[in-house]
């Protein structure tokens, strides 16, 4: 050991190469694994916000939107003839420009017997529910009918509009009542199907009755229609 001053030995203990490359290694690697960590959540953080955005935009182009009013039409339930609502519609077209949405209908209307008739095997993708005070129905028979411009097929694109039915109730012209065509019945199990709709024992909407009409596509948007009965039942009663 080299002598310093007033002859004391002085220790001189320095950092060889290797422990000098030892530590810049695990610097290195320290820096490496932590740029490594920020990357990957960097990334994975834009793909997640990329799907988000996708499916927003997925979800908004293949969504509906009314057109027009709701119509309600009066029908008589009961042998002694009780005044309601059996049926409404109304109009919907896309609410941008972008993804058909699929309107397949689980039921058609003649309008002769009983209507709606049940399409067996339609393959629909679209359901509709019915809400009131007293009941909640999952999955309501419903019709479709194309207005204007169209192509002949049952989905619903840009620069198309359809009419949607909601049945509330049966519709049998071999009923008279005050209404004539317009007779009304609950449901029997051979006409309700697999379908959760307005029994004969059920509840049946009267004067200043709240009522929701919920349509849910396959992909996009619920759109849903809340209104109330009028104090007065006319034939065509529009619920604006």
């Amino acid at each position: 050991m080299p002598m310093g001053r007033y002859g004391k030995t002085v220790s001189r203990r320095g950092i060889t190469g290797i422990e000098t490359a030892i530590i810049l290694i695990a610097f290195v690697v320290v820096a490496t694994v932590f740029a490594f960590t920020v990357l990957s959540t960097g990334v994975f953080s834009a793909e997640r916000s990329k799907e988000t955005i996708y499916s927003g935009l997925q979800a908004a182009r293949a969504s509906l939107e009314p057109r027009g009013s709701l119509i309600a039409f009066r029908g008589g339930f009961g042998g002694t003839p009780t005044a309601t609502i059996y049926k409404v519609t109304f109009i919907v077209a896309p609410a941008v420009s972008g993804q058909a949405i699929d309107l397949t209908p689980p039921y058609t209307a003649d309008d002769s017997g009983t209507d709606p008739d049940i399409s067996s095997g339609a393959e629909y993708r679209t359901l509709v529910s019915y809400i009131d005070e007293n009941q909640s129905l999952p999955d309501v028979p419903w019709t479709v009918d194309f207005v204007g411009q169209s192509n002949g097929d049952n989905l619903l694109e840009a620069g198309e509009k359809a009419e949607v039915t909601v049945w509330i109730l049966q519709r049998d012209n071999s009923v008279s009542d005050v209404d004539a065509a317009n007779a009304v019945t609950g449901w029997t199990a051979d006409a309700n199907g697999a379908h959760g709709i307005l029994a004969s024992g059920g509840t049946i909407l009267t004067p200043n009755d709240p009522f929701a009409i919920e349509i849910k596509p396959d992909i996009g948007a619920v759109m849903t229609l809340q209104r109330e009965v009028p104090v007065k039942f006319d034939p065509v009663m529009d619920l604006r």
